[in-house]
């Protein structure tokens, strides 16, 4: 290799136009967001609508049906289906009927009520962002949240119905959701 070579062409050194040009109007194709995520698309594009998919598409989740189960609102099969958050298991008949449950749901061994509404049951939830947090399953009506692990145990000082389980440098420590009230259980040595 002699001295004077450039170290890449420019041809090479430009990602060899990797997404190529447009197979209708020869322009180049970018990379661009959209609302379903990344695609690749014309950079002409009000005159031009060529668009593919960034990556090739993988195999669609099917719906699969859940032998000896029923739905508790409708008595038809539940099916193990894929929604915008993961799998879930939801009834057959679904624009009928709108029954879903989730896997945490199931999980929960021990249900904590509600102290703000009293009618509802404090349920673990799962931000779009993948955060967990606890909510009030009332929700429209009662709007209680909490960040920490609930504990049905109440406050020593208040009387609140609940304590927080809180995890500070690496102790768990139970704490009062209350604002007002702010006591804090020693963490265990």
């Amino acid at each position: 290799m002699s001295d004077d070579s450039p170290l890449f062409s420019a041809k090479q050194h430009a990602l060899q136009k990797e997404f190529q040009t447009c197979p209708e109007c020869d322009h180049e194709l970018l990379i661009k967001n959209g609302k379903s995520g990344p695609f690749i698309g014309c950079t002409q594009y009000p005159t031009c609508h060529f668009t593919r998919p960034l990556h090739p598409e993988t195999e669609r989740f099917e719906s699969k049906p859940i032998p000896n189960s029923q739905c508790p609102k409708c008595s038809k099969i539940l099916a193990v289906k894929s929604g915008r958050y993961g799998l879930f298991i939801g009834c057959s008949d679904y624009p009928v009927c709108d029954h879903i449950e989730h896997e945490k749901q199931q999980q929960d061994e021990h249900e904590i009520s509600c102290p703000k509404c009293n009618k509802g049951q404090i349920q673990s939830r799962t931000s779009r962002y993948g955060k967990t947090f606890y909510a009030c399953n009332n929700y429209p009506a009662c709007k209680y949240l909490v960040n920490f692990k609930p504990i049905a145990q109440p406050c020593p000082d208040c009387d609140w119905p609940l304590l927080l389980e809180k995890k500070q440098r690496g102790k768990i420590q139970l704490i009062c959701p209350q604002k007002s009230c702010g006591y804090k259980q020693k963490p265990a040595e």
